[in-house]
């Protein structure tokens, strides 16, 4: 059976499987659990990325302590790969990362440098937690650094490719660095153990339950055959929706004001924000600043079930304030729903704690 969906069936599963909708989750690891991993990402213009993600969805109770919590003490979440991901993920990710690596010329390089490799998990072993700068470089071959994300150090090269691979793993954070160690000091033990066809299965399962509802052979969101067979009003897709999200479609959807960091999961599959939301969003971070419209790194402004418009805010250091430059609007606004963005903009300052400026 393949189920027929409006277009604002189609967005309020969307929404309601990001979490939001007017009924907001109670702590991180619910945010987590439910979206599957959250985006790590330095660029403060308001927050960095894992903190608003986290306000986005909670609201004013959550603090970035929280997030510390439940990664470096409780362990209920790991980091991998830039993002944050529940520890539940971890049994379901480790038959694909044991394989690795997946790319030749990183296998080669691995290969070449064995020695290096052991030397690195050596060092580990015997004095880890430690950062990247206390591992010496013994590498025997230099691997290309034409994509500019790596310096001529290869110890931050070997130590992400070990993690991948599920042998080293970040074990905390100094500041915005890393601290590295063995992975069995900083993973669960006696993790459950699954055959790689169904850790895949059941990793597809788990995109599903984030996304709600996505393309059925989208690069951006691979569900594969994870779901029910759907079809959306005016698309020419073929789509898969969560059957826990096609259970509750006709209940009623309280919508909110919600502002979206530009490295929200949310926002990651670009195609299907244009074909359910009619939402054609590009970031403008890396354009000349004569070719921006809407600001540097404008946040969308979700309402309700619609993207309404772009939010170009950012905090002055000098002066300690949240300065708005503009909230550009996509949709004119009603004056009761541009008091609703004025809330949402005065919420967001005090849970930065600075005034408007």
């Amino acid at each position: 059976m393949v189920h027929e969906l409006t277009r604002d069936q189609a967005r309020r599963i969307v929404v309601r499987a990001q979490l939001l909708d007017a009924d907001r989750p109670g702590d991180v690891v619910e945010v987590a659990e439910q979206l599957g991993y959250i985006k790590i990402d330095p660029t403060a213009v308001i927050a960095p990325c894992e903190h608003t993600t986290l306000w986005t969805r909670i609201g004013w109770s959550y603090e970035p302590g929280q997030l510390h919590k439940s990664v470096e003490d409780d362990r209920l979440l790991f980091e991998y790969d830039g993002t944050f991901r529940p520890t539940s993920l971890l049994p379901l990710m480790l038959p694909a990362m044991r394989r690795g690596p997946r790319h030749e010329k990183t296998r080669q390089w691995l290969e070449a440098n064995d020695a290096f490799r052991k030397d690195v998990l050596a060092r580990l072993r015997a004095e880890g937690p430690m950062t990247a700068d206390g591992i010496p470089d013994t590498a025997a071959v230099v691997a290309d650094s034409a994509d500019g994300w790596y310096g001529p150090n290869q110890v931050p090269r070997m130590l992400e490719v070990l993690a991948r691979q599920g042998v080293v793993a970040v074990a905390g954070r100094s500041g915005r660095t890393r601290v590295w160690d063995i992975a069995e000091r900083v993973f669960p033990q006696s993790l459950p153990e699954y055959p790689e066809d169904e850790a895949v299965r059941m990793l597809a399962e788990r995109r599903l339950q984030a996304a709600g509802i996505a393309k059925q052979n989208s690069p951006w969101t691979p569900v594969r055959e994870a779901g029910e067979p759907a079809r959306v009003e005016g698309s020419k897709w073929k789509w898969r929706v969560d059957p826990e999200a096609l259970a509750r479609v006709d209940e009623e959807v309280d919508g909110r004001v919600a502002f979206l960091n530009p490295y929200d999961g949310m926002l990651f599959d670009r195609p299907r924000l244009r074909e359910v939301f009619d939402f054609d969003y590009v970031l403008e971070q890396f354009k000349p600043k004569a070719q921006r419209v809407y600001g540097y790194f404008a946040h969308p402004i979700l309402m309700g079930d619609r993207f309404v418009g772009l939010l170009d805010a950012e905090i002055d250091k000098k002066e300690g304030v949240l300065h708005v430059n503009a909230v550009h609007e996509l949709i004119p606004f009603e004056p009761e729903e541009m008091d609703m963005v004025r809330a949402e903009i005065d919420d967001l300052a005090q849970w930065l704690g600075i005034p408007l400026g």
